[in-house]
């Protein structure tokens, strides 16, 4: 399996902005970012019939091996986010999440960002395993 970019597989998931994601100026506190992000992969394995926990059974894992987060407007305390999350590149080795979290009542974007993921075995040894995912998320 060649790099592949993946077109239209996305997943949008709710979440409301609780109190104890924000800090003391009321904004949501940056790394709850990279928790909404975690969010959306799961969300998004499900929506393919399939969960993490499967991967791990077969033996694989998927460590982040360079996350990135561009904030551009804070979301604040009971705010209604939305979380879109889509494949945007897989190789046999890896996989690159894309991430949108927006404002659900404006629909401003508050921040984008990106994970690149590695497919190991459980013994942290390289694994050409694209092909599981890549069947999961046949379009």
């Amino acid at each position: 399996m060649a790099e592949k970019l993946w077109n239209g597989i996305h997943n949008d998931h709710i979440v409301r902005v609780t109190y104890r994601d924000t800090d003391r100026m009321g904004y949501a506190y940056y790394a709850n970012y990279l928790v909404w992000f975690e969010m959306g992969r799961a969300e998004l394995l499900r929506q393919s019939g399939h969960t993490y926990d499967e991967f791990e059974e077969q033996g694989y894992i998927l460590p982040v091996v360079r996350c990135v987060c561009e904030y551009r407007k804070p979301a604040r305390y009971d705010d209604l986010i939305r979380i879109r999350t889509k494949i945007s590149r897989m190789t046999p080795v890896t996989i690159i999440f894309e991430y949108e979290i927006s404002g659900e009542k404006t629909g401003e974007i508050l921040a984008r960002g990106e994970t690149k993921h590695a497919i190991l075995t459980r013994e942290g040894r390289i694994a050409r395993a694209g092909k599981i995912l890549e069947e999961w998320f046949k379009e």
